[in-house]
């Protein structure tokens, strides 16, 4: 088909779909609902599961000291991403703590974090004592604004923490140009991008580390988990003691000797076994993701006042562990965002309006002005973190943001079709649900 058959045929096909929209009474108004059906549950899981862990079960060797399901777990996990090392932890948090830790971040550091993230983000950065540093979102991918990264980096900057918020990605040559001129290390955070890639090449691995969550709700799940994937075989050994409290993997049964401090942040053998079955799904889950959300991107884009969150274009593959637009209420004769995503889920598409300002919470400033934290920092330095620390661009996106979360992606095109029909249908009787 020639690009302009294929846009006649599109633009045709949007034509037709607006007026029958038109003709459509909204779910929110007493009309019936675009999707009655429900959508993909998550977890998957099967027989496999099942015999899998019943077999750990049995076996009797419930903790990685004693069992093998947790070693194998992480070398197929490095084979995956392409890392030479991997180390489970018990969740994500754990994971993101663990390399601060390796990476000797502590009290008087600051970290580089972005404000539009969840907040694990930036408990781990006070976890150590550091302070959070955050730099504005680049409204148009929801990802941290590389031009805006050099300006915030100061003489107390310890590491740069982007986030590859969504399963799409921070873009990474302009956060690597900018650490390796600054002589900044750059942790990962891929806690939502399973499988996702950067030129073609796995996200996590292009820092000194990269940090993923297997959270339930997340595109490998084991209910909780996590993991660090590095290509430096020393720092893999320092995060393995922080994560082992403080023992070495040398130290075994009764060699109560130490070489580092740390906690127990150990995954056990029931998550690894978990895992390695949900494996055996993710690359053909993740396909359909990216093939879905290319897809519904194609037809959103065509919806005036809906802009599907851009992709960099070095995001050779997105993860898609979410599927975010921003909503443009001009374009729907004012209807508020919170009425459209009442509207959206009644007609059977469940739609969230995403993260708040993180930066702006209120448990920020009030651990920066702790006894702690004064110890370690001026009131003079407290004083000027919040005015360091404003986002405009965040705080608008935060007001237009509407997310779909990634298991609706796992079906087929007409369920794509059904979404879009539904914001179509939507904008067709904007002014009518605003009087609503």
């Amino acid at each position: 088909m020639s690009d302009f058959t294929r846009r006649t045929f599109l633009a045709a096909s949007a034509a037709g779909a607006t007026a029958f929209a038109a003709a459509a009474k909204p779910a929110l108004l007493g009309g019936p609902k675009v999707r009655t059906q429900a959508w993909p549950k998550w977890p998957v899981f099967d027989k496999l599961e099942e015999t899998k862990l019943l077999d750990t079960l049995r076996g009797g060797q419930w903790f990685r000291g004693s069992g093998k399901v947790v070693s194998g777990f992480e070398s197929a996990y490095a084979s995956l991403t392409g890392a030479k090392a991997c180390l489970a932890t018990a969740n994500g948090t754990s994971a993101l703590l663990t390399s601060l830790n390796a990476m000797g971040v502590g009290a008087g550091d600051e970290v580089i974090v972005p404000p539009y993230t969840f907040v694990a983000t930036v408990n781990v950065v006070l976890a150590v004592n550091a302070v959070p540093v955050f730099v504005d979102t680049d409204i148009e991918t929801f990802q941290i604004d590389p031009k805006k990264i050099e300006a915030a980096i100061t003489d107390r900057t310890a590491a740069i923490l982007p986030v590859h918020l969504g399963g799409s990605a921070a873009d990474m040559d302009a956060i690597l140009a900018i650490a390796r001129k600054r002589k900044i290390p750059v942790l990962e955070d891929a806690c939502q991008a399973h499988l996702g890639e950067w030129k073609n090449r796995k996200l996590g691995t292009w820092g000194e580390a990269g940090c993923f969550s297997f959270q339930a709700s997340k595109n490998l799940n084991s209910g909780e988990g996590g993991a660090i994937v590095t290509n430096d075989e020393d720092f893999a050994e320092k995060c393995y003691a922080f994560h082992n409290n403080s023992r070495g993997r040398r130290n075994t049964g009764y060699d109560f000797s130490y070489v580092a401090r740390g906690l127990n942040l150990r995954m056990t053998e029931f998550q690894a076994t978990l895992l390695l079955a949900q494996m055996t799904r993710l690359e053909e889950q993740s396909t359909r993701r990216d093939q879905n959300g290319a897809y519904l991107t194609s037809l959103l884009k065509e919806i005036p006042g809906i802009r599907p969150a851009r992709m960099y274009d070095g995001c050779t593959r997105n993860a898609y562990h979410l599927y975010m637009f921003r909503y443009d209420k001009e374009q729907f004769a004012g209807l508020p965002r919170a009425k459209f995503l009442q509207a959206m889920n009644a007609e059977g598409i469940p739609s969230s309006g995403g993260y708040s300002p993180l930066n702006k919470e209120p448990f920020l400033k009030n651990t920066l002005e702790s006894k702690a934290y004064q110890k370690i920092y001026s009131k003079g330095y407290i004083a000027k973190w919040q005015e360091r620390n404003q986002c405009p661009m965040n705080d608008r996106l935060c007001e237009e943001a509407v997310w779909f979360t990634q298991n609706m992606l796992i079906g087929g095109r007409s369920d794509m079709e059904q979404i879009a029909e539904a914001v179509r249908k939507i904008q067709a009787h904007a002014a009518e649900l605003a009087r609503a």
